[in-house]
């Protein structure tokens, strides 16, 4: 374990300095790119709560995974095929509160990670969770796509 720690450690240091160096001098650009990638999060959760999958489709790369609560999707078809019309029903169903979020744009890569709550009732059942949210964005020529999501979340009474 300490092995795959330190690798880790290894591995992401560099982009960690190359970001911390570059940040500096691009702040106008960086903050209209990583406004840009957080839109995009934005647009595709807005999708979410007006059912209109199509739009929400459209921001996925067709090779997206998205792990949720243990489980892994490994394509915009098989999530199209199997959660979305769940994810769209549940988006509105319930309301959702962001409480924090940090954006890091490498590259053509934006990493928009996200905390909240998400409250309401959901099939009969009282909603009130504590929600972490990491999504991947690749930047193409006709925009930002959506290429991993990871979600995750708990019992807000529970501690």
């Amino acid at each position: 374990m300490r092995i795959v720690v330190a690798a880790l450690f290894v591995f992401f240091l560099p982009a960690q300095v190359f970001a911390a160096g570059t940040a500096a001098s691009t702040v106008p650009e960086e903050s209209a790119i990583t406004a840009d990638a957080t839109r995009t999060v934005d647009r595709f959760h807005d999708a979410l709560v007006k059912g209109d999958r199509q739009a929400a489709q459209d921001l996925l790369d067709d090779g997206v995974q998205i792990y949720e609560q243990g489980r892994v999707e490994r394509s915009k078809a098989e999530y199209t095929s199997h959660h979305l019309e769940s994810d769209a029903a549940f988006s509105a169903a319930t309301t959702s509160t962001q409480t924090a979020r940090s954006v890091t744009v490498l590259g053509n890569l934006a990493f928009v990670i996200s905390e909240g709550k998400i409250a309401g009732t959901f099939k009969g059942k009282t909603i009130d969770s504590i929600t972490l949210e990491t999504m991947v964005l690749r930047r193409e020529q006709g925009g930002w796509r959506i290429v991993h999501i990871h979600w995750s979340s708990r019992d807000a009474m529970k501690k």
